[in-house]
């Protein structure tokens, strides 16, 4: 009892700032990796894309642009929506390929990646035809894209806050 009596008796109790410091460095790094994981797709002004409760964030995947006008592929147009629609094939010759050309120059780098499944990302307004969509969806899975996405803009859930 007397040594706990003597050690409260001494006032000049330090702070060890080396550990201190450690943490918030490991904190600060912390916060830097995960608010860089976070990624959102640029939208063009001409495409409005639909609502949804989607949960996933998209992962970086060639992109495919549709508007009521265009089809684009990472911003380059390759074929025109209205003739599109008028052809009676179910697989868009000028988009196959594109995403062919963009399959060969991409698989250099997955030679490497245990992942062999590509991925696709469309970017679809949300009033074009589904037969539009279709064609396209068709075109990419023809193309060995398996992985396609479809970009909706998150809209909140009642009772849950906007991320």
């Amino acid at each position: 009892m007397a040594m706990h009596h003597q050690r409260r008796e001494d006032r000049n109790a330090s702070l060890n700032m080396v550990s201190l410091m450690d943490i918030f460095t490991i904190l600060v790094f912390f916060l830097l990796v995960s608010a860089a994981n976070t990624e959102v797709l640029p939208t063009p002004k001409h495409i409005k894309l639909p609502e949804s409760t989607a949960e996933k964030s998209p992962k970086e995947n060639i992109i495919v642009m549709v508007n009521d006008r265009d089809i684009l592929v990472q911003g380059h147009k390759i074929a025109s929506a209205s003739q599109v629609m008028r052809s009676n094939q179910s697989v868009i010759r000028p988009l196959l390929i594109e995403l062919k050309r963009q399959a060969a120059s991409e698989s250099k780098k997955r030679k490497r990646l245990a992942d062999t499944k590509r991925g696709i990302t469309i970017m679809g307004d949300q009033k074009i035809p589904y037969a539009l969509l279709k064609k396209i969806m068709l075109t990419c899975a023809s193309a060995d894209y398996t992985n396609i996405s479809l970009a909706v803009v998150q809209k909140t859930v009642a009772g849950e806050a906007a991320p």
